[in-house]
């Protein structure tokens, strides 16, 4: 974007931040942040247009063309924004896991059945053939929930972890580019959401690596691909995510897990109002882009 001021990065940094902690967060999608403030168009043209041209920029042209070419000055101060939030906020939300399990994935449940209000509400004809795609996929996460996730989580606990964080980092980054769609949801669905997070509180370079290097490949490869399924099989691909995140409820479903047993009256009350918040919060970013859109 040319004419670019001082106030304008500084803006630009804190629309990182808050799209880093959107995702950092499931249900919450760090493209829907990107629409919301007016920079995702720029920011799907500066990642799509990564490729190995600039190589060939850089050395004909010299670094200031290559570096113009790349849009460098938008990636480095809207990634610094994204990472600092990250960083910050997954140490907040590692505490908050240990101490307050029940309360954040209340939060958290709210957030994705309002995502499921959204995904449905994106496919403009949820015709019996995306009805029927809602179900397959729908199937298959129970498949995966009920059948495979101990079986994963015990792989990869034993082997080829590195590949698999690396598989994960490519699904999830894929995923947060896409407005309504959470990456740190399909972490959750993968069963290394609370892998993750406390590798990046702990700084464990070892998994850290590996998924970094995945969501770099996810960004500049899948993306690609999901533009082209978006444009040309539109509510298909939103039928298969739709069923996808229905079928993730499970996972976050905070009444089910170990700590259940011990739920008070206040605690539930507690409980079902962060519900009802994670949802409204969603619809309310909704709200403000429809708001937005019609300006």
């Amino acid at each position: 974007m040319r004419g670019r001021k001082t106030i304008d990065y500084i803006n630009l940094f804190f629309k990182g931040v808050f799209m880093g902690i959107a995702d950092a967060i499931p249900g919450i999608s760090g493209g829907t942040i990107a629409l919301l403030t007016g920079i995702y168009e720029e920011l799907i043209t500066t990642i799509g247009g990564i490729n190995i041209n600039l190589i060939s920029e850089l050395k004909n042209n010299g670094f200031k063309s290559f570096w113009k070419k790349l849009n460098g000055n938008f990636l480095i101060v809207l990634i610094s924004g994204i990472g600092l939030s990250l960083i910050s906020f997954v140490k907040i939300s590692s505490v908050l896991f240990d101490d307050y399990p029940l309360f954040i994935w209340s939060f958290f449940l709210g957030l994705i059945i309002a995502t499921v209000y959204i995904i449905y509400k994106l496919i403009r004809d949820f015709n019996p053939v995306n009805i029927l795609f809602t179900i397959i996929a729908i199937v298959c996460m129970y498949y995966t929930n009920t059948i495979l996730t101990t079986e994963i989580a015990t792989e990869i606990e034993l082997n080829n972890i590195h590949l698999y964080i690396l598989f994960c980092g490519i699904i999830a980054s894929s995923a947060m580019i896409v407005p309504g769609i959470s990456g740190s949801l399909i972490l959750v669905i993968l069963v290394v959401y609370n892998f993750i997070i406390n590798a990046l509180n702990n700084l464990e370079i070892l998994i850290i690596l590996p998924f970094t290097f995945g969501a770099l490949i996810g960004l500049l490869g899948f993306s690609r691909v999901l533009k082209y399924l978006f444009r040309n099989y539109r509510n298909i691909t939103y039928s298969l995510m739709l069923g996808f995140v229905i079928g993730s409820i499970e996972k976050v479903w905070p009444w089910n897990k170990e700590f259940s047993t011990e739920i008070s009256n206040t605690n539930m009350f507690l409980s079902i109002s962060l519900v009802i918040f994670g949802f409204s919060l969603v619809l309310l970013l909704e709200r403000i882009k429809k708001s937005n859109d019609r300006k």
